[in-house]
C-alpha cells in the first residue's frame, strides 16, 4: 500500500502462460501444413517462452543492451560485443529448439510452417535474438551452392548445441552468420558500394581475396562469420565469406568502429566496421554478388513477415488482457463498444499475418512447384511491405489501450514499438518492396495473373472481392512509365486480396468475413476501429483471438 492510496485497478502484463495453446489459428494453421510431428516440441517451446521468468529475461536484456570491448588490457584489439547473459540464454533456447537450420535439414512434411510457428512463438517474446538466427539460416541455401565452404560449416550450422565462444570456426561446435551490405552512400544502393576486394594469387571462383572498405550497418559483429558485398577489379559486385577469425588463428582486420544506438532491436549488436585487409573467400563467380546475396535476402524477408505478425500478436494478446481486466466508467475496458471495435480490428489484422506468414512458409517448403515460387517472389516482398507497415502502425494503436501504463519505456508495449520499424527498414524499405514486386510482376505477367486466378478461387461469386482482382489485373495495361509509381497501391491490395482469400479458406466465417467487409470498406484504413461492429460477430472474433 502506498502512504496516500490504495493502488487497484492495475493490470500486470501478461505472461504464464502457453503462447501456443491460446492461439486457435495458430494451431489450425500447423495442422492443415501436416506438421503435426513438430506440435508437441512446439508446445514445450510456447510455454517456456511464455513462463514469467522469460518475459523477465527479455525486458532486462533490452534494457542492458551489448557494449563494445575494442581492445584488451594489453592493446591488442579484440573487437569484442559483451551481451547479458539472457542473450546468451535465448539464444541456446531457439538453436537447441532445432529453429535454425530445422527446415533444410529435416525432410518431414510441415517443416516450414513449424519452423514459422517457432520464429512466431520466439519473436512474440523477443525479437532482437532473432536477427543472427535469420541471418544463419538464410546463409543456408546460398552456402550449399560452395562445395567447399558448405563441406566445413554444415555440422555447425546444423548443430543444435549452443555455442557462444569467441573462436576460430573450426573450434566451435555451431556458429553464427551474419550479413554486411549497406554502406555509407548507396544505403538500399547496394551498386553504389565502395568496398573493394582483390584477389590474392589467382582470384575465381572460391579463391582467396583481401577486402578494404566499410560497411555503415553490420549487423550483430559478434557472429562467427558475415557475407559480404564488395567490387572485384572488373568494378562488378561479388560477395565474399569473412570470417571473424583468419585460417592462421589471428583475429581477422574487420575493425568495429562503434555499436549503433538503435531505435529498437536494442538487446541485438549493430556496428559500423571498416575492412583493412580483411581475409575474405569469394562466393559464387565475381560480378554476381548481388544475386547471391539477393537470393539470401528472399528468405530474411519471409522472416520479417513472420517477424512482425509475431509483434501483431503480442500486441493484441496485451491490449486484450489489459482490456478484460481493467475497469472504466463503471464496465471493464473489453466491454466499452468503441474499445470492442478496436480490440476486433487487431484481431482480425493479426489472423490475417499469421496466416499469410504460414502460407508463405509452405510455398518455401514447396518451390519446385512454379505456382509456390510467384507465391515466394512476388507475395514474399509484397507481404514484407504491407505486414511490416502495419505493425509499425498497430503497435501503437495497442499501447494507446493501456494508456499511459503502455507507453512507459520499461514496459513491454513500448518495446513493441520501438521494435516494430526495423522489419520495415531492414532487407529493404517498402519502397524497396513495392518495386521488387513491380519487377516480379513485369518479368512473368502471366504468372502473376495465375496467381490472381488462384485468389479468386477462394471468393466464389463475391462481386466486391472479384471486382478488386480485375483492378489488379487493369494494372497491367498501365504505361510503364506511370506503372512505378503505382507500387504501394498494386503490393497493399495484392496482400490484402491475399489475405481474404486465405482467411475465407481457412478460418472461421465470422473472422473472413468481418476482414473482407472492413477491408473493402472506403471508411476503413484511417485507424484502427472505423470497421462497422453491427454487421460483425465481435464477441466471438476476440474469443477465438485469446480465449479468455
Amino acid at each position: 500500500m502506498a502512504t496516500t492510496h490504495q493502488v487497484t485497478n492495475q493490470v500486470d502484463e501478461l505472461s504464464g502462460y502457453s503462447l501456443l495453446e491460446t492461439d486457435p489459428a495458430l494451431k489450425e494453421a500447423l495442422a492443415r501444413a501436416g506438421a503435426e510431428a513438430f506440435v508437441p516440441g512446439l508446445g514445450e517451446y510456447a510455454a517456456a517462452l511464455g513462463r514469467a521468468e522469460t518475459y523477465a529475461v527479455a525486458e532486462r536484456i533490452n534494457r542492458v543492451t551489448p557494449t563494445l570491448d575494442s581492445f584488451d588490457k594489453r592493446g591488442r584489439r579484440i573487437d569484442r560485443v559483451e551481451f547479458d547473459a539472457g542473450w546468451h540464454a535465448l539464444l541456446a533456447m531457439y538453436r537447441e529448439a532445432d529453429l535454425v537450420a530445422m527446415p533444410f535439414r529435416d525432410e518431414r512434411p510441415g517443416r516450414w510452417a513449424a519452423w514459422a510457428a517457432g520464429f512466431y512463438l520466439h519473436g512474440q517474446v523477443e525479437a532482437g535474438t532473432l536477427c543472427p538466427a535469420t541471418m544463419t539460416q538464410a546463409s543456408i541455401p546460398v552456402l550449399r551452392r560452395e562445395p567447399q565452404l558448405w563441406d566445413r560449416l554444415r555440422d555447425q550450422l546444423f548443430c543444435t548445441a549452443y555455442d557462444g565462444r569467441d573462436l576460430p570456426l573450426e573450434q566451435k561446435r555451431s556458429i553464427w552468420l551474419g550479413m554486411g551490405m549497406t554502406e555509407k552512400q548507396g544505403g538500399s544502393d547496394v551498386r553504389a558500394n565502395t568496398t573493394r576486394a582483390e584477389p590474392v594469387g589467382i582470384g575465381g571462383r572460391g579463391g582467396e581475396y583481401r577486402l578494404t572498405g566499410h560497411k555503415w550497418f553490420f549487423s550483430a559483429p559478434m557472429c562467427d562469420a558475415h557475407l559480404v558485398v564488395a567490387k572485384t577489379p572488373d568494378g562488378a559486385p561479388g560477395c565474399f565469406f569473412v570470417p571473424r577469425w583468419r585460417p592462421d588463428g589471428t583475429k581477422n582486420s574487420v575493425n568495429v568502429q562503434r555499436l549503433k544506438d538503435k531505435v529498437g532491436n536494442r538487446s541485438n549488436s549493430s556496428s559500423e566496421v571498416e575492412f583493412e585487409d580483411a581475409y575474405g573467400v569469394l562466393m559464387g563467380e565475381e560480378g554476381r554478388g548481388i544475386p547471391t546475396i539477393i537470393e539470401m535476402a528472399t528468405y530474411t524477408r519471409l522472416n520479417c513477415v513472420v517477424g512482425s505478425a509475431a509483434m501483431l500478436r503480442q500486441a493484441l494478446a496485451q491490449a486484450l488482457h489489459y482490456a478484460r481486466h481493467r475497469q472504466v466508467f463503471g464496465k471493464r475496458l473489453a466491454e466499452q463498444p468503441l474499445m470492442r471495435a478496436v480490440l476486433a480490428d487487431l484481431a482480425l489484422e493479426s489472423e490475417a499475418a499469421m496466416q499469410l506468414s504460414l502460407r508463405l512458409a509452405q510455398a518455401f517448403e514447396r518451390q519446385d512447384d512454379p505456382a509456390e515460387r510467384t507465391w515466394m517472389r512476388l507475395v514474399t516482398p509484397a507481404a514484407k511491405f504491407w505486414v511490416c507497415k502495419r505493425a509499425v502502425e498497430l503497435t501503437g494503436e495497442a499501447m494507446e489501450i493501456l494508456g499511459g501504463n503502455g507507453y512507459i519505456d520499461d514496459a513491454i508495449m513500448g518495446r513493441l514499438y520501438r521494435e516494430a520499424p526495423v522489419n520495415s527498414i531492414w532487407e529493404g524499405s517498402g519502397n524497396v518492396m513495392c518495386l521488387d514486386v513491380m519487377r516480379a510482376v513485369a518479368r512473368d505477367p502471366q504468372a502473376f495473373l495465375a496467381l490472381l486466378d488462384e485468389l479468386g478461387e477462394a471468393f466464389g461469386d463475391d462481386r466486391a472481392l472479384r471486382a478488386d482482382l480485375d483492378a489488379l489485373r487493369g494494372l497491367l495495361a498501365t504505361p510503364p512509365d506511370q506503372l512505378e509509381a503505382l507500387g504501394r497501391r498494386l503490393a497493399s491490395r495484392l496482400v490484402l486480396l491475399a489475405q481474404a482469400a486465405l482467411l475465407r479458406q481457412h478460418s472461421p466465417g465470422f473472422v473472413a468475413d468481418a476482414f473482407v467487409s472492413s477491408r473493402l470498406d472506403p471508411q476503413w484504413g484511417t485507424v484502427a476501429g472505423t470497421l462497422d461492429t453491427r454487421s460483425i460477430n465481435v464477441d466471438a472474433i476476440l474469443q477465438r483471438a485469446f480465449p479468455a
